[in-house]
């Protein structure tokens, strides 16, 4: 079977992601920039700002003065790498070997795959089609060989090249559709070689003395007498194991035997991986149709076995076989790097750690994962926003709460108005009254002021008081602004022991 190959080019790979991003910039010309040495250069541009004359490697100063309307964007130091991984693995319903072709294009093997969709032509059309239906502007050409087709999708005018016509299609394309360094094509432009017409005739020796060999080359692997092999991109393989049946399973006991069996297969591979496991999908598919499904989370990485099916053992009764299950699966959807010292765990040097985070995992399986909550220190000068919810045991805080000022046992997430009676402005209330009660203060501490986050710019600066009413119980208040600007505001935020 005679090879062939497709060439795709996304002659605005960047900037089609970005239009695609933030749909407004559609009709607008933009450009993607970066700060060398000292000064703004464009690394990509639109189609827009290119009519306009903006092109890639100017200043940005100078595309401002050619058109002042454009807008510069941030440039993402190797996006294009991301995204030709993520169109390679899209292709792959196409042909199983794709390959990333930088900076700007994507190679196919498709010997043997056009046939399914009634030939090259709709197959070609189909693929360019999708492609531009998800927002990229792209080129293509099929040939046999990786440099004829490279050529014909960035250069020529024909997209599919017959089998054996490589030569034909590529002779009135400049030197340029033969992937050259530009210093060759210098040379060859200067010598007045405009087409590859114009040298494809001349002695091999002559072209290598003048030209070196990668005009050579190159030019043997555009028709074909030259081998070219391409690299594809492997997908990662999930994190899922499966197991059939030949008869069909309808015992607990038969289901209890598959989800060992699977966790053990899975977390072997973890093993390999250094990986452990953060939620787990148990799915058993009847004879009838019907998917019974179970869902495990655990709060730190794990890849121990018997913990990981104590957690499944939990749910085992709501599974329902009915006539039969005839297929098994496992899958790891989330998974996280074990360090090594948390494999400690599961000798006994780390057993206080281990009895902590199964008998978490055990309730959370049991009671829901609202059940336990973890918080940590955020940065923020707020109390009630200076929180965050941890999900992991193994998460480190960035900072610390604050010990040199008094805070409440119980502070809460959202301040309650209250009304409130002073002696004179930015002085502690005498009463305030919360939920229709009336409160006598007898003592009262502070104020400690709060100012409000620049960075967020939202509400009043805060003078809180720790105030004592006259049945012993404490209070945490606070006035919200100042008596010269508007009308303050009282809230009780937090209650104290």
């Amino acid at each position: 079977m005679a090879k062939r190959y497709l060439s795709l080019w996304f002659s605005h790979l960047l900037t089609d992601y970005q239009v695609r991003c933030r749909p407004k910039l559609k009709d607008s010309p933009f450009v993607l920039a970066t700060p060398e040495r000292g000064r703004m250069v464009v690394k990509a541009a639109n189609n827009i700002a290119r009519q306009n004359g903006v092109h890639p490697d100017m200043v940005v100063a100078d595309c401002r003065a050619l058109l002042p309307t454009v807008r510069v964007l941030d440039y993402e130091e190797g996006r294009n790498n991301k995204l030709l991984h993520a169109l390679a693995e899209w292709c792959i319903r196409y042909t199983p070997s794709v390959a990333v072709d930088r900076p700007d294009g994507l190679l196919l093997d498709i010997s043997g795959c056009p046939h399914l969709w009634g030939g090259e032509t709709p197959y070609f059309e189909e693929i360019i089609l999708k492609l531009k239906l998800l927002g990229y502007s792209v080129r293509g050409g099929i040939a046999d060989t990786i440099g004829c087709a490279w050529a014909v999708a960035r250069y020529g005018q024909a997209t599919i090249i017959p089998t054996g016509k490589q030569v034909g299609a590529i002779i009135s394309l400049p030197p340029a559709a033969l992937r050259l360094e530009q210093s060759v094509i210098q040379r060859l432009e200067k010598l007045g070689l405009y087409k590859v017409q114009n040298f494809i005739t001349m002695p091999r020796s002559a072209l290598r003395r003048r030209f070196g060999e990668q005009l050579l080359i190159r030019l043997g692997q555009a028709i074909g007498q030259e081998i070219e092999t391409i690299e594809p991109v492997v997908p990662v393989v999930p994190y899922q194991e499966r197991l059939p049946s030949l008869d069909p399973i309808c015992t607990a006991t038969g289901i209890e035997i598959a989800i060992k069996d699977l966790l053990a297969k899975l977390c072997k591979r973890l093993e390999h991986e250094h990986k452990g496991l953060r939620s787990c999908i148990f799915q058993a598919f009847r004879i009838d149709g019907n998917i019974q499904r179970l869902t495990i989370g655990t709060n730190s990485p794990s890849r121990n076995v018997m913990h990981l099916f104590r957690l499944f053992e939990v749910k085992l009764e709501t599974i329902e076989p009915a006539l039969g299950i005839e297929l098994f699966l496992l899958e790891a959807p989330v998974v996280e790097d074990l360090p090594t010292s948390q494999e400690a765990f599961w000798d006994g040097s780390g057993k206080d750690e281990k009895i902590i985070a199964e008998l978490l995992d055990r309730i959370s399986c049991r009671f829901g994962t609202s059940a336990i909550r973890r918080f940590l220190p955020d940065e923020h000068y707020w109390p009630e926003r200076s929180v965050k919810q941890a999900p992991s045991l193994t998460d480190k805080p960035v900072t610390q709460w604050r010990t040199d000022m008094p805070r409440p046992l119980h502070l809460l997430s959202v301040p309650e108005m209250i009304e409130v009676t002073v002696p004179m402005p930015d002085y502690p209330p005498m009463l305030f009254s919360h939920k229709g009660k009336l409160h006598r203060i007898i003592k009262a501490d502070g104020p400690e002021r709060i100012e409000q986050e620049w960075w967020l710019n939202e509400g009043l600066y805060r003078d809180y008081y720790c105030v004592e009413d006259d049945k012993g119980a404490r209070y945490w208040l606070f006035r919200s602004g100042s008596y010269q600007s508007t009308e303050p505001k009282w809230f009780v935020h937090g209650f104290f022991a």
